[in-house]
């Protein structure tokens, strides 16, 4: 990360944990009552110079909707809702969003195992890998932690590169439910239980049917590396616009049902499980993991109310977001250099004041 943006976000993080001219990222503090002093227009117009004002290696479009349904849209460069960003990241929650509903209609559980429903998995009795569920690899704790080459191979197929997954890790001796290990290894394994669930034959299939279901991410792909082997944790293409779409019908209850969202909504890494490998030790905090996304807390231990910010960066600095406290979600669509995912995340903390002054003023 280039130091200018270091000092974004460590700037952010001072402010963050002082208390000092933004709001509290961890939902223990009330937004307060609307202000009527204000106008919203106003408001934008603070928004958009302070979005204007921030430092950053790419261009991006920032856009928030808050509650009532208004939508404030910020346009940087040559970025707009409207591109189509490489997603990295941000897949893993759409794609723990279309398992789960899957879940919901009784095609799968979250305690299946892969061996209920992929032919010849590889991993046999004996092995503790044997007890992982689908649970354990929408949470990132079933053990799988070796990532084979497959997944970066365009012309390999899915089934198989998940067959090579299970040889890689088997042996390992990790146990289910005890290990958070960020990786790609999960989703891949997690996304044949419900092709296979289903009686499909592709991920494209699955995606077509929650996309006809749903009418969302109209011309959203899963096609990196390849159509025929897409990497479910990160091979989506999406506009900004498909996107904030999707966290609007999350956070407005249609796209999981009550029980369904309480699942999604849960600590997985909370208790016993350790944090073998997670990303974000790279801003110096601590944050906690769910079915696909983070639960954030601005601090090097984790010291906040789980499922109140939640949100899923791409390493590409694309970062959707949805704070529970505010009712708001929001996203910075962007793509810039690999490995700059928490750029994103730096440009949404530097405006979150404003954020939170334009989600107050009615």
């Amino acid at each position: 990360m280039a130091s200018s943006l270091r000092f974004v976000v460590t700037s952010a993080l001072l402010c963050l944990l002082a208390g000092v001219g933004c709001g509290s990222s961890d939902g223990d503090d009330d937004p307060g009552p609307p202000d009527p002093t204000c106008t919203v227009t106003q408001r934008e117009a603070e928004l958009g110079a302070a979005l204007d004002a921030v430092v950053t290696d790419a261009d991006f479009a920032f856009a928030v909707q808050r509650a009532d349904g208004r939508r404030y849209v910020h346009n940087r460069g040559a970025a707009s809702l409207a591109t189509v960003y490489e997603s990295a990241s941000t897949s893993k929650l759409v794609t723990a969003v279309v398992i789960l509903r899957l879940v919901e209609q009784g095609h799968l559980g979250l305690a299946d195992h892969p061996q209920d429903h992929i032919p010849n998995w590889p991993i046999t009795a004996g092995d503790p890998l044997r007890d992982l569920t689908l649970a354990h690899l929408l949470s990132f704790t079933s053990g799988l932690t070796s990532e084979p080459l497959c997944l970066n191979l365009p012309g390999v197929d899915f089934e198989n590169c998940v067959g090579a997954i299970a040889t890689a890790n088997a042996g390992n001796g990790k146990v289910p439910g005890t290990e958070f290990h960020y990786a790609s290894t999960h989703m891949q394994v997690a996304g044949l239980m419900a092709i296979q669930a289903r009686g499909f034959t592709s991920w494209t299939q699955v995606f077509d049917e929650f996309r006809t279901q749903t009418g969302l991410f109209p011309t959203g792909t899963y096609d990196l590396p390849s159509a025929g082997n897409p990497r479910l944790a990160g091979g989506m293409h999406w506009t900004g616009a498909e996107y904030l779409d999707f966290l609007v019908a999350l956070r407005g209850g249609t796209l999981l049902g009550e029980a369904a969202m309480a699942e999604l909504l849960q600590d997985r890494t909370a208790g016993s499980v350790s944090i073998a490998y997670s990303p974000v030790t790279a801003i110096g905090e601590e944050w906690h993991y769910g079915f696909g996304f983070w639960h954030e807390c601005a601090s090097a231990t984790f010291n906040c109310e789980a499922g109140v910010r939640i949100s899923s960066p791409g390493a590409y600095g694309a970062y959707p977001f949805w704070d529970r406290r505010l009712d708001v979600v929001g996203i910075v669509a962007r793509e810039g250099a690999l490995q700059t995912g928490f750029e994103g995340v730096s440009v949404e903390r530097a405006v979150r004041a404003q954020v939170e002054a334009w989600n107050n003023c009615r």
